[in-house]
């Protein structure tokens, strides 16, 4: 069972640097420990089952994305694993907690995540932990000095048992 937890300053050498093949590397991590605000951005520190650092979750909110008004707004996910924590349904599990936290302690409806159309390991992670795939986003996102395809997923709170 994977714990989420506020990322602490040492936490950060474990946390820096790129070991994706897809260039992503964790986002900045915050220099002072505190609450995170679940309704803006924030990032969380992923412990794994023996409680050493695994990676990090992330979310940021996408405001009025498909609607007019703030109900239309929600939060898209993201999670960073270390090398060695791969491939063990750390990452499945640390987003689903993520989930969890967001449906527990938002109004959010809609939860998203969006992952590159080569990143196959993501999105069985995804859909492992309960997102349905809704599409490709074509041109989607910059990287490796081009616009790539993404797939886009997400999980409703009314989906949840």
């Amino acid at each position: 069972m994977v714990q989420l937890r506020p990322q602490r300053p040492d936490d950060l050498p474990l946390l820096l640097g790129s070991s994706s093949p897809y260039d992503f590397g964790p986002s900045p991590a915050r220099t002072q420990p505190g609450p995170c605000d679940l309704d803006d951005a924030g990032v969380l520190t992923v412990l794994d089952d023996e409680g050493a650092v695994a990676g990090q979750v992330s979310w940021h909110w996408r405001r009025h994305q498909w609607g007019p008004n703030a109900a239309s707004s929600c939060p898209m996910v993201g999670v960073w694993l270390r090398p060695d924590a791969r491939g063990r349904g750390v990452g499945r599990a640390a987003q689903e907690a993520l989930v969890e936290l967001l449906f527990a302690h938002t109004t959010a409806h809609r939860v998203e995540a969006h992952t590159d159309v080569e990143n196959v390991a993501e999105q069985r992670a995804l859909e492992a932990a309960g997102f349905t795939r809704e599409g490709v986003t074509r041109g989607a996102q910059w990287r490796r000095g081009a616009y790539r395809d993404g797939v886009l997923f997400a999980v409703l709170r009314t989906d949840r048992p």
